[in-house]
């Protein structure tokens, strides 16, 4: 038989509960009561893991040494010696896609030896196309680029191996035709174009241009630019032969669309120097954006293959005049 609680107990018990609900509620132990009570509500203060961290080293390197990488464009300029020279981008560090390509190849910071950086070209405020219509002599001498150009006026018995050692070391070279000789090579010249070379306006019949009227100028060059066009050239350069111009064919020769352009480095290989003076020569005066003058004469083929190794030697690359003489950076080709 169970035994009963007297009323009077229960009532003190009652009491004695009621007296620590309201002390927690609004009494002296509401702040413990609330300390312990569990706070479902409440965000836990956030703990950065350490790979966070080292993602926020990485990020603040990159844009701590970004300034350094970065270049100014260089505007193209009327030169008192060489007229017109062309600009060059300059180039600005993609910050996020350096990150992202760093994150990728595992590169840590700190190590800016081979460190994976990307950039953006800056085009220069001005170019070839703003300035005053001037021949052209070299190209940017801070881009590390040199170009040959090849004038074709006579014969082709050396043509062929000066393109079998072009194709050999991977160079691409502009030719510029005569147009009289062009109108009897006209399938020697598709293979040049075939070969991925870059052909141009050379006159019809090689004259001395400042002797020559505006009117006889204008047939020059027209003449021998129909021809191109029957090969679908697409050509923006003149030059004139023996570089022989004046205001006029500078003028003529732009209502064509073509920049008047001569030579930074002459071979003088029409003279029949031996071909290791040929390449003494190049050896000592190539630099950045030099435009090299040759014709194809025996001379110029036994030496192309070491003329082509001492500039490559020299860390520039080569490539056509239009590459040579365009604002395109070399060392960015990423």
């Amino acid at each position: 038989m169970r035994r009963k609680i007297p009323i009077s107990i229960l009532a003190t018990m009652i009491l004695c509960l009621s007296a620590v609900l309201l002390a927690g509620t609004y009494g002296p132990l509401q702040p413990y009561i609330q300390a312990v009570k569990p706070q479902s509500n409440v965000a836990a203060a956030p703990v950065p893991a350490n790979g966070a961290i080292a993602e926020d080293q990485l990020m603040n390197w990159i844009q701590s040494q970004a300034a350094k990488h970065n270049q100014p464009p260089v505007n193209a300029v009327i030169d008192r010696v060489w007229k017109a020279i062309p600009g060059y981008d300059g180039r600005v560090v993609d910050v996020r896609a350096t990150y992202v390509k760093a994150k990728l190849f595992g590169s840590a910071p700190g190590n800016d030896k081979g460190f994976p950086w990307i950039y953006h070209a800056v085009k220069p405020k001005i170019g070839l196309q703003d300035l005053p219509v001037e021949p052209i002599y070299r190209g940017n001498p801070a881009k590390p680029m040199v170009a040959l150009m090849i004038n074709v006026a006579w014969g082709d018995e050396y043509l062929q191996l000066m393109l079998d050692t072009l194709k050999k070391n991977g160079v691409k070279a502009t030719f510029f035709f005569d147009g009289s000789w062009l109108a009897k090579h006209m399938d020697t010249a598709k293979n040049i174009i075939a070969q991925g070379h870059e052909v141009s306006n050379h006159a019809y019949t090689h004259p001395d241009m400042s002797k020559l009227s505006a009117a006889k100028q204008r047939e020059e060059i027209g003449r021998t630019e129909a021809l191109l066009k029957t090969l679908g050239a697409k050509n923006v350069w003149f030059a004139p032969p023996s570089g022989d111009f004046n205001e006029n064919t500078v003028k003529v020769a732009s209502e064509y669309g073509l920049r008047t352009v001569l030579w930074t480095l002459d071979t003088v290989d029409w003279m029949k120097p031996e071909p290791s003076t040929v390449i003494a020569k190049v050896s000592r005066k190539v630099t950045a954006g030099t435009l090299i003058l040759l014709h194809p004469t025996s001379t110029s083929q036994q030496a192309l293959s070491g003329m082509i190794k001492v500039i490559k030697g020299k860390g520039y690359e080569l490539g056509t005049v239009s590459e040579t003489l365009s604002t395109d950076r070399v060392d960015d080709r990423l």
